[in-house]
């Protein structure tokens, strides 16, 4: 079974893939002008309709076919980016000063400089709401990690909550000792991110 600990780590490293690669598409898709921009938003857009079962099996059998079974980048790979985060970026990237970047570039920055030193600092907040929703996302993910863990020594947290009310008899002390446990890192998260969260979602900027 794997380590709880472990798992955090997984869930941590999937936060901070994701919101690097969601930050970049939803500050490229407002910053930068192009005709196709806003067609390639909205077929982007579109994938938030399609259900997360109904990629299960051509994600399994790719998964399978590449030799990810029961491996880490496996479990990762499908959470490092939604649309839901970029959609979330580029609405955000609409209060970033515009006079700002031309100064930048008049000043010798290049736009990975702009980016790293001037877009991320100032957009602390929604970061923070950010890493709160797709820590929690990736931390209480079960069907995905049920279909790519088929080791039983790999298990998640919420796999072995759900295996702990199996059978005749249910303790009860355990299973609630469980869900304690499990929703330790996502409190921890919550309360130290809880200021920031509250001005990212509602678009505060400083």
């Amino acid at each position: 079974m794997a380590c709880a600990w472990q798992f955090v780590l997984y869930a941590f490293v999937t936060t901070v893939v994701c919101l690097l690669i969601c930050s970049i598409a939803g500050y490229g898709f407002e910053i930068y002008n192009d005709k196709w921009k806003d067609k390639l938003f909205s077929i982007l857009l579109l994938a938030m309709m399609v259900p997360q079962v109904a990629t299960m099996v051509p994600l399994f059998q790719l998964f399978s076919k590449a030799k990810l079974l029961n491996t880490t980048l496996g479990f990762i790979l499908p959470m490092v980016s939604t649309p839901f985060m970029i959609m979330m970026f580029r609405q955000h990237a609409r209060s970033f000063p515009i006079d700002i970047i031309e100064a930048a570039r008049i000043d010798g920055l290049n736009e990975i400089q702009i980016f790293f030193r001037m877009f991320m600092p100032t957009m602390k907040s929604t970061y923070a709401a950010a890493a709160v929703i797709t820590f929690m996302n990736a931390w209480n993910s079960y069907l995905w990690p049920k279909v790519i863990m088929t080791d039983n020594k790999s298990l998640t947290m919420p796999m072995l909550i759900a295996n702990l009310i199996t059978g005749y008899v249910i303790d009860y002390g355990m299973l609630m000792c469980g869900v304690l446990f499990c929703s330790i890192p996502t409190m921890v998260i919550f309360f130290v991110l809880q200021k920031q969260f509250a001005e990212g979602i509602t678009g505060a900027v400083k």
